[in-house]
């Protein structure tokens, strides 16, 4: 038998490659690890993770189907565990680059309770921004 570590990586289709990766890196902090553009993948990194992004129109991405759209996304939402978890300064940081962090929850999480945001990325992508559980003082 096994057990599961972690999350290792995500996938995510792009209908526009290069502006998911600006956002990625510029409002989240990732940076590109490796690029293989001959099937359109760009691998992420995002902590121990990578988030991986692939173009709706590069050989893998064709694999997948029709792109998201309007009707459906690729998945409900993944969260980004994240530290400092100082609601201020990041309302501020996505005030500057256009996103709206909308209200402040509590969620249950890998560590336990803890405080997150919901964020979507241009392609309407949600992502949760989780700060330390509660119990973790």
């Amino acid at each position: 038998m096994f057990t599961i570590k972690a999350i290792d990586h995500i996938v995510i289709r792009a209908r526009n490659l290069d502006r998911l990766i600006e956002f990625y890196r510029d409002v989240l902090g990732c940076t590109v690890e490796k690029r293989v553009d001959a099937i359109g993948l760009v691998h992420l990194r995002a902590g121990r993770s990578l988030i991986d992004l692939v173009s709706v129109e590069g050989k893998l991405g064709r694999m997948g189907g029709t792109p998201p759209g309007s009707e459906g996304l690729n998945l409900d939402h993944f969260c980004l565990r994240i530290e400092p978890f100082n609601i201020e300064e990041l309302r501020h940081h996505l005030k500057e680059h256009g996103i709206d962090a909308g209200e402040l929850h509590t969620n249950f999480g890998a560590e336990g309770n803890g405080p997150s945001i919901y964020i979507k990325d241009p392609e309407g992508n949600v992502i949760e921004l989780k700060g330390p559980s509660f119990s973790l003082g």
